[in-house]
């Protein structure tokens, strides 16, 4: 017959520590899901924050093949280096072509225009010198003429006074009645006729005088200049078109001008489409090369981007609840890589794929009332600046994509997932070292036992050489010394 009195108590217990294994379960669930909820809207502290940098991509400046490449990955570089060398020997030369052949005619007529001005010119000049002789001897003509007109006029003027004095003396004669009145008559008459004549000889000579004057001013009136103001038409003309000839050089001019600038800037395009160099913009270094040689690219390709570690930067996600504790200013202190501590430049609400493409790597994405800290760590470059100085490659100066902890100083509410994770090393660095101990306890026993057995070996190989001679060293191992000392 069973005691249930002794049996009991174990029965009754059940219930009890069942109670207290689901109590210690719920409490733990309800630890995770309050440090898994409530720290990071309050959280001091983030590790979705990566290192990054603004970049630079060197694109191909013209189509055609890459003769020469000097970009490698990860290669520091300054302001002005040659990064790559693009050749592009299939030009297109065709409107270099045809503007050549339109400068030429315009050469061919500008020369031919300012021969025609030469000839025009040379034609006026001989024309002028024509008439200027002739104009000289028409002069002296002309004066020979006037002394004669003038010699006839003082003649006329003579016989005019002779035939007034006739007349006054038979006017006396018919007064007093010595002579009739049909002898005055006559006289009358004659004085009538040399007073006309002497006045037509002035008008001839008024005349003669004025063609003088009319010559010495270029105007040729008269039957005399009738072939010298032909010849003065034909100056005109030629003249005329001598000016027509120097404004059609002048034109010609600036249209062989016009050519020959577009000529020079078509060259310039093929000399800069048929070779181009690409140029490091700023110092930074590699960080991916998009081209390999002998390859063919088109204008715009990318070739190599250069990512700029001076200014690189921390981007942290934080709640939106911390937007007044991570104001610009304020300082926080970085862990898990080089950078030791920074201070908050901005705080963005988002960002987009736009602005992501100009850094080195993007942006982490954010959830739901999460903002972007954008920190500045102390001594950006400093480190890069003695690495370029030392000509160390040392890959912590740059520590661009690489994921580290942004802590903000004097920070009271810390980040469970750092938290656990930090346990979690801890545990897994505790169990290591425990299993590095027993490896070791484990190795230590292996090499005695090889080395007993190894000695067993050694003594019965040497007992099977030697058995007429058996020794004993002092620790009781037969044969171990003399093997040695052998």
């Amino acid at each position: 017959m069973i005691d249930r009195s002794k049996t009991g108590s174990p029965v009754r217990g059940h219930p009890a520590l069942l109670r207290i294994f689901t109590i210690g379960v719920a409490g733990i669930l309800s630890v995770l899901m309050l440090t898994a909820v409530a720290p990071p809207i309050v959280a001091d502290q983030s590790d979705r924050a990566v290192v990054n940098a603004p970049v630079t991509l060197l694109t191909a400046p013209i189509s055609g093949e890459i003769g020469l490449l000097t970009v490698l990955p990860g290669r520091d570089v300054r302001d002005g280096d040659t990064l790559a060398q693009i050749r592009n020997p299939r030009l297109d030369r065709g409107t270099l072509i045809s503007l050549q052949e339109k400068a030429s005619d315009a050469r061919q007529k500008l020369d031919a225009t300012r021969a025609k001005h030469e000839s025009d010119l040379n034609y006026v000049s001989s024309l002028d010198d024509e008439l200027a002789n002739q104009t000289s001897q028409l002069k002296g003509q002309f004066q020979s003429q006037i002394e004669e007109l003038r010699a006839r006029v003082a003649q006329s003027n003579a016989t005019s006074g002779e035939k007034k004095a006739l007349v006054d003396r038979q006017s006396n004669m018919v007064t007093r009645n010595a002579a009739s009145i049909e002898m005055l008559r006559p006289t009358t008459q004659q004085y009538a006729a040399a007073m006309h004549g002497a006045e037509a000889e002035v008008a001839k000579l008024n005349q003669k005088i004025s063609q003088l004057n009319a010559l010495s001013r270029g105007i040729y009136v008269g039957d005399e200049l009738v072939a010298l103001n032909n010849l003065a038409q034909k100056r005109r003309d030629i003249d005329l078109d001598a000016r027509r000839m120097k404004i059609e050089e002048r034109q010609q001019s600036a249209v062989l001008a016009d050519l020959e600038y577009l000529i020079d800037a078509e060259q310039g395009r093929l000399a800069t489409l048929a070779d181009a160099n690409v140029l490091s913009h700023g110092q930074g270094k590699v960080l991916t090369v998009g081209a390999a040689m002998g390859r063919h690219v088109n204008a715009g390709d990318t070739i190599s981007s250069i990512i700029d570690c001076d200014k690189r930067f921390v981007v942290a996600i934080f709640s939106y609840r911390q937007g007044q504790s991570m104001m610009p200013g304020t300082r926080v202190r970085i862990d898990g890589s080089s950078l030791q501590s920074g201070v908050v430049s901005a705080v963005l609400p988002k960002t987009s794929d736009k602005v992501d493409e100009r850094f080195a790597v993007p942006f982490p994405q954010t959830e739901r009332r999460e903002l972007y800290a954008i920190i500045t760590p102390d001594g950006a470059g400093g480190d890069r600046t003695s690495a370029q100085q030392t000509g160390t490659a040392d890959q912590s100066s740059c520590p661009v994509g690489q994921w580290v902890t942004v802590t903000r100083e004097n920070g009271v509410v810390p980040s469970m997932s750092v938290t656990w994770h930090r346990l979690g090393h801890s545990v897994a660095s505790w169990i290591r070292d425990d299993a590095d101990n027993t490896d070791t306890a484990k190795n230590v026993s292996l090499d005695a036992d090889t080395r007993r057995a190894g000695v067993a070996r050694l003594h019965d190989a040497f007992r099977a050489s030697k058995p007429q001679e058996p020794m004993a060293d002092d620790d009781g191992a037969p044969g171990i010394r003399n093997l040695v000392s052998r």
